[in-house]
């Protein structure tokens, strides 16, 4: 066999390797807005920035009120949010019905890319 040959089949098996595992690469969560312990005045979205193009049916988010003043005590309150996808497809929007009230937040993510296994996280902050 020529070494033409042998580095033409060389490169195919990489090429198909490649496309493989870019297949099963999993989102990782690049951004958030707001950030990670952030404080922010009121707002009524929040955006995850992701490393690849979710599956809509394999992705969610939910946001919850961890705390809020003079509410010592409080258990956790699931906020009415709405997820949907940004344009890009890698961006996931949750959006609440009404801004935020004064308070801590936790935002808990699912993110799925393909056939990969979908991963998680979670996302905090605090609105002032």
């Amino acid at each position: 066999m020529s070494l033409s040959r042998v580095l033409a089949r060389a490169a195919c098996a990489a090429a198909v390797l490649l496309a493989s595992t870019a297949a099963l690469a999993n989102p990782q969560l690049l951004a958030s807005n707001p950030a990670e312990n952030a404080e922010v005045p009121a707002l009524s979205r929040v955006e995850l920035n992701f490393s690849e193009k979710l599956a809509a049916r394999s992705s969610a988010a939910k946001l919850t009120m961890t705390s809020m003043p003079g509410m010592t005590g409080h258990p956790p309150m699931p906020m009415a949010v709405t997820v949907s996808a940004g344009e890009d497809g890698k961006t996931m929007l949750v959006t609440a019905d009404q801004p935020l009230p004064k308070g801590s937040y936790r935002v808990d993510w699912r993110a799925a890319s393909g056939s990969a296994k979908p991963v998680t996280g979670t996302v905090n902050f605090t609105v002032k």
